[in-house]
């Protein structure tokens, strides 16, 4: 049982930790250029950005993983966000 936990515990450190920086609710901006801005501060490096459907959808990689995140336009918060 203790190597199960060890196991466990090392695999939990060695993931990137996008959960624990990108929340939903939290506020990036109400624009296109801000979420760019506060992603490129918080370490992400932003590829590609757009508005669709009054979202603010922009793809990004840290750390070798890719994922992409949508920003309502009108409050700033993540909507919601994905990892691949």
């Amino acid at each position: 049982m203790r190597k199960i936990i060890l196991t466990a515990a090392a695999v939990l450190v060695a993931m990137p930790a996008f959960a624990s920086e990108l929340m939903i609710g939290q506020e990036l901006g109400k624009s296109l250029d801000e979420v760019k801005a506060t992603l490129s501060e918080m370490g992400y490096d932003v590829r590609k950005g757009e508005m669709e459907d009054g979202l603010i959808e922009v793809y990004f990689v840290k750390d070798n993983m890719k994922g992409e995140v949508y920003v309502d336009g009108s409050t700033g918060k993540i909507a919601r966000f994905s990892e691949k």
